[in-house]
């Protein structure tokens, strides 16, 4: 987290809470990015989507665009919601390439039926199982949530939430409200018996019914009289806080992604993506 406090969302309501200076330290911090990358990748992975075509997807509590990143890096196209102004501006500031919506979760889901085949959301969904404002009931504001979502998914499409839920009594508000929406699913659990690695995945079916995906670190095994997860991800592996991004690669891939979206874009030259000499 950002703050001294362990769950911001006892600090305050998250539009006040990521103020224009938190927005700008959120999205700065090498860990965080780090962090809400792999959660991406996992939550993408969930959502078990068709292979070789891009996917139209809704991220719920996109904040500064850091999950959708990873969205537009995979080739899809998105469209992002969030209830801080200052976390948009952020995400306006670092040109990402879904489009973008200003608006509270709890109202409801502003879009016509159907217009998704999924969801993601990275660390938003707990927000709303607190009362903000004297008018703000949690189990409606959820059902809310859930059942306008439910309609903007079209049938068969999963979201996938990922949350820090604070105890099991939070989490059965959550799914609770989320079933009488009319969704399917349940709790992935990555990593159960891990104090750190322990990650939450709510996993929701629009429409059919289906097996839950398995969770990540039921399988161990044991090397050099240590247990090790066998399902542990190494991408971020040595990184040390360095993004991944910027290379030659990811330049064209990027350019050839705006192309396709109608955008303008420079020509390729023989210099795109070549680094500067340094002078001293």
């Amino acid at each position: 987290m950002t703050s001294n406090c362990r769950r911001p969302e006892h600090a305050g309501p998250p539009d006040v809470y990521y103020n224009e200076v938190e927005a700008k330290k959120y999205s700065q911090n090498s860990r965080m990015i780090e962090i809400q990358t792999q959660m991406s990748e996992r939550a993408l992975e969930l959502l078990n989507l068709p292979e070789g075509r891009p996917c139209f997807l809704l991220d719920v509590g996109c904040g500064s665009g850091l999950s959708g990143d990873y969205l537009s890096e995979e080739g899809h196209f998105w469209v992002g919601l969030d209830i801080s102004t200052a976390m948009l501006d952020v995400a306006l500031d670092r040109e990402v390439e879904g489009d973008l919506l200003l608006g509270d979760m709890g109202q409801g889901m502003p879009f016509r039926a159907g217009t998704f085949d999924g969801c993601i959301s990275i660390s938003a969904l707990q927000w709303l199982c607190n009362a903000d404002k004297r008018t703000h009931s949690p189990p409606k504001r959820l059902y809310t949530f859930f059942s306008t979502l439910y309609s903007s998914l079209s049938r068969g499409a999963r979201a996938v939430f990922q949350l820090y839920p604070e105890n099991s009594e939070q989490l059965e508000l959550i799914t609770m409200q989320a079933m009488k929406a009319g969704f399917g699913g349940g709790m992935v659990v990555d990593y159960p018996n891990s104090t750190k690695a322990k990650k939450f995945f709510l996993c929701l079916f629009a429409g059919v019914t289906g097996a839950l995906p398995k969770a990540l670190g039921l399988e161990t095994r044991a090397v050099s009289n240590q247990v090790q997860y066998s399902g542990q991800r190494s991408r971020f592996k040595n990184m040390k806080g360095k993004s991944v991004k910027k290379g030659r690669d990811w330049i064209f891939a990027k350019k050839e992604r705006r192309r396709r979206q109608g955008r303008e874009v420079r020509a390729d030259t023989k210099y795109t993506g070549r680094k500067r000499r340094t002078t001293f």
